[in-house]
């Protein structure tokens, strides 16, 4: 998995930092929701039981591989 530095520097904030990558990945390879945004990103969605049925919001670049964002996304409707 590859990760921008954005996503770095951000994965150091308390409240991201308890995100494991594993969820990651699994939002990734499992969405339950994927858009492709008009800048060629892609939010991909997956509800991580682990964290209390939250959803996490993971953001890859357009080449769909790399990372740039990933939080709990409190605002998700299916």
């Amino acid at each position: 998995m590859k990760f921008t530095q954005y996503f770095e520097v951000m994965r150091l904030r308390p409240d991201r930092a308890l995100i494991e990558i594993e969820w990651i990945r699994r939002a990734i390879e499992h969405p339950i929701k994927e858009i492709v945004q008009q800048d060629g990103r892609i939010p991909r969605w997956a509800k991580i039981e682990e964290a209390n049925g939250k959803y996490l919001r993971v953001v890859l670049l357009s080449d769909g591989e790399t990372v740039h964002n990933a939080f709990f996304d409190r605002s998700f409707m299916l």
